[in-house]
């Protein structure tokens, strides 16, 4: 960030305690901290936890989680429960933050969950969406896009689910949200 986005004015370093060096505006006296985008994926899956979803969007054939940014005002569960619905038609009966990384490409916070949905049907899925698949968490991994952030949250993911770190939230390894 070179220049104030209120004013327009070019932007100085200065200390800022315990921060260190922040963009400051001399001409409003303000520092200006850098801002960026909020987006949730989420590893989507059944009851069960033995099939998650892959979507292709976009035109492009590159397997990858469902994803969206969050809406200003919205917490990042209303952000996965929202898209999850918007996109596939689904209800999420349960979810879990995961983790999160910055992506740099698109200056986007990443926070993956993993959510559980109401049911396999995948008949009321939106225009956004070119293809949808269930797969098992084996054939997830070997199609998901290589090299990918989609790739790296879905295996760590599943990694999680498989050895039982995720247990206190899905006890005996399946969704207990009555249908």
């Amino acid at each position: 960030m070179s220049y104030c986005e209120v004013c327009g004015h070019e932007l100085v370093l200065r200390e800022n305690g315990l921060d260190g060096p922040v963009p400051y505006c001399e001409a409003c006296g303000a520092f200006r901290f850098r801002r960026y985008n909020v987006a949730m994926s989420t590893l989507a899956m059944n009851r069960a936890l033995d099939q998650v979803i892959l979507i292709q969007q976009y035109g492009r054939t590159d397997n990858i989680l469902v994803a969206g940014y969050v809406n200003l005002g919205e917490s990042l569960e209303e952000g996965v429960r929202r898209e999850v619905s918007e996109e596939l038609g689904l209800r999420v009966v349960k979810c879990r933050y995961l983790r999160s990384k910055y992506f740099e490409k698109s200056n986007t916070l990443m926070c993956n969950f993993l959510s559980v949905v109401d049911d396999m049907s995948l008949d009321h899925v939106n225009g956004e969406i070119d293809r949808i698949s269930w797969f098992t968490p084996e054939e997830a991994r070997a199609c998901i896009k290589p090299g990918s952030l989609a790739q790296e949250f879905l295996n760590k993911g599943l990694d999680d689910l498989e050895s039982g770190r995720l247990a206190d939230i899905f006890p005996g390894g399946e969704c207990d949200v009555p249908g």
